[in-house]
């Protein structure tokens, strides 16, 4: 779609109150209550490794595995997105969530340029990069693109940048219903008192946060971002209590479990009694990253984990 288009469209909605899948907010929050979704890169490795599954059917699997809200991954349609129009995938991921009566939730939106870059270029091409996927989750009848903060070591440099970035986009997303979402991913934004100050500075009702159980490592051993030893790590529970006040979406992130079926490096009973502590009342997004186990079982064993502690 066009961006003049999509502007029109915007205007002509009714203000968004209806998403484009046919869901209103009000209704999408009382099916919320208690609910829990399936975030994409729990199964990114039979999508990208084993190719076992079409990104495509994402609406169709989540339906067999007991799932009626999905996560979706921008990454993981790049090869779709080699061979069609980003329009045109929209069109096919519309259609298959209605066929299974799935809810869009959000989009997690990756590598698209540095929100919090010190070149003001930079954020302005950012900001135009994220703006298909807006377009993507109005039509997909989301209520969320979740963006990362990356581009500036200084940490005041990075959060004047950050407020920066976050409003421009928050501004062009506001018309229609779509809110712009922080998830602690790597470096300064996993610093939970940091991103909080930022988001309190765009100081806009359509941004927030993505509080994240396990992504709280502020500097590993090899510079990554995603992968590798911590050497700086934020405490994950007090990096959720400066977070949940911001938060439009909550990601239940596990790795690996013991006999028991608890999970090894999370206190999954202190995470729920602080999201239950802040009265959240969104979807709980399953994202498992584990090893030991296929990610079938990981979902499962995270689900039964959510499920113990969320009466």
């Amino acid at each position: 779609m066009k961006r003049r288009q999509f502007s029109k469209l915007l205007t002509s909605a009714s203000s968004g109150i209806i998403l484009s899948s046919g869901y209103s907010y009000n209704s999408l929050k009382e099916r919320s209550k208690n609910g829990i979704s399936l975030a994409q890169w729990s199964l990114h490795k039979m999508i990208k490794i084993d190719k076992t599954l079409n990104p495509i059917d994402f609406a169709q699997k989540s339906k067999e595995l007991g799932f009626d809200a999905i996560e979706y991954v921008s990454t993981l349609y790049r090869p779709a997105l080699e061979k069609m129009t980003i329009s045109k995938l929209t069109k096919e991921l519309k259609s298959n969530s209605k066929e299974h009566d799935i809810i869009n939730l959000l989009i997690m939106v990756d590598d698209e340029g540095y929100l919090s870059s010190s070149n003001p270029n930079q954020i302005i091409e950012s900001v135009e990069k994220h703006k298909r996927w807006v377009e993507m989750a109005y039509e997909l009848g989301c209520h969320s693109v979740r963006v990362n903060l990356d581009g500036e070591q200084d940490l005041d440099r990075w959060k004047e940048n950050s407020t920066k970035g976050l409003t421009l986009l928050s501004e062009f997303s506001q018309s229609s219903n779509i809110n712009i979402i922080v998830e602690n991913h790597g470096s300064h934004s996993s610093n939970g008192k940091a991103l909080s100050e930022v988001i309190k500075n765009v100081n806009l009702e359509n941004c927030g946060t993505l509080p994240d159980f396990g992504n709280f490592c502020i500097k590993r051993e090899n510079n990554n971002l995603y992968s590798g030893p911590c050497e700086i790590e934020y405490d994950k529970y007090q990096g959720m209590r400066d977070l949940m006040p911001y938060a439009k979406a909550v990601s239940a992130k596990s790795y690996d479990f013991d006999e028991f079926g608890n999970e090894t490096t999370i206190d999954f009973k202190k995470m729920m009694d602080i999201i239950k502590e802040f009265n959240y009342q969104g979807f709980l997004g399953i994202e498992y990253e584990g090893n030991m186990l296929s990610e079938l079982e990981g979902i499962d064993l995270t689900k039964n984990l959510i499920q113990k502690y969320n009466g």
